[in-house]
């Protein structure tokens, strides 16, 4: 592993291809009708980007992005991969999948490990109403178990608001928990043990709710149960990240379901709700809030290395 010097690797931080301004504002007036009230049109930049990774120490991001559309999820992975290239120790490309579509979810995992020297890959909880539990997909998790692959897992973010609130705020987290849950009852995770699967936000909801399933899951009333051990054995195998969530309410059930040694650093960088402020304060408090020992903490900002042996060795070239 490269030197980090107290650097950050970023698993959860989001890029948008290049876009007119015209493409922007209907953006903008789509967040708008689902209750997003952002005050104008969503714009990334990589300069922007550097210079906040320059201020906060962070070392690398793992950029995703997951549109969806077939033909602009494959045009996005084709923008990242030309970012990682241009910055090779800075960014490093989780290439999205279409998993409502498995044929072309997996021959785009193809093309991106093959062709564009993807990282790791990112999914969608449920992608155009197909949901990550669904048996359909079990063709591409046995593709990405043959290959030991990283898969970041992120929530909808295109729900419609739930009482009258953005799906941002909160029911994200309830959607996550919904489809690792699922996952559970269907022994995803077991049945492809070679897959890390990273879960956003601290795991969302799923963390301080797997005591409930352990304790009500193989209740006779229970379609197909999942025993407490399963519940435990397959919540336990999986990592979760720090984004919007370095916080005691999220990171003490975090801790008590995966273990301190499977939390890695995220910041939501790039979404249109986080701002070097919120990126900041969440930051500072991984450090600062008490639900993680100083030296809990201070190995989360570099734990994702040992995710990514290619971005690893990029890093490690640069140096």
């Amino acid at each position: 592993m490269p030197p980090l010097n107290g650097r950050y690797i970023d698993v959860h931080a989001h890029f948008t291809p290049p876009s007119t301004e015209d493409e922007r504002v209907r953006g903008w007036q789509a967040m708008l009708a689902k209750g997003i009230y952002f005050r104008e049109p969503h714009l990334w930049s990589p300069e922007r980007t550097l210079a906040y990774m320059d201020a906060s120490g962070t070392a690398m991001q793992m950029l995703s992005n997951i549109p969806a559309e077939l033909r602009r999820l494959r045009a996005s992975n084709d923008y990242g991969a030309s970012l990682v290239r241009r910055h090779p120790s800075r960014f490093g490309l989780l290439a999205a999948l279409p998993t409502d579509d498995p044929p072309a979810a997996a021959d785009e995992a193809t093309r991106a490990r093959d062709a564009l020297d993807a990282d790791g890959f990112a999914v969608t909880t449920h992608y155009n109403g197909v949901h990550l539990g669904d048996a359909s997909l079990d063709p591409l998790w046995e593709r990405l178990d043959d290959w030991a692959a990283v898969v970041f897992v992120h929530p909808d973010a295109r729900l419609p608001p739930t009482l009258d609130h953005p799906a941002p705020l909160y029911e994200v987290a309830f959607d996550t928990a919904r489809t690792v849950f699922d996952m559970v009852f269907r022994k995803t995770f077991a049945r492809f043990r070679n897959i890390t699967f990273v879960i956003a936000h601290c795991g969302g909801a799923f963390p301080a709710l797997t005591g409930r399933l352990g304790l009500l899951g193989n209740e006779s009333w229970v379609p197909q149960g999942v025993t407490a051990d399963d519940v435990e054995a397959q919540t336990s195998s999986l990592y979760v990240d720090t984004a919007a969530t370095a916080f005691p309410h999220s990171l003490l059930p975090a801790v008590a379901t995966v273990g301190a040694g499977r939390i890695v650093y995220g910041s939501d960088w790039g979404a249109p709700c986080t701002t070097e402020s919120t990126a900041e304060t969440n930051r500072r408090s991984l450090g600062e809030c008490g639900a993680l020992t100083p030296e809990q903490a201070a190995a989360i900002g570099g734990r994702a290395l040992d995710l990514f042996p290619r971005a690893a060795r990029r890093m490690a070239d640069a140096e």
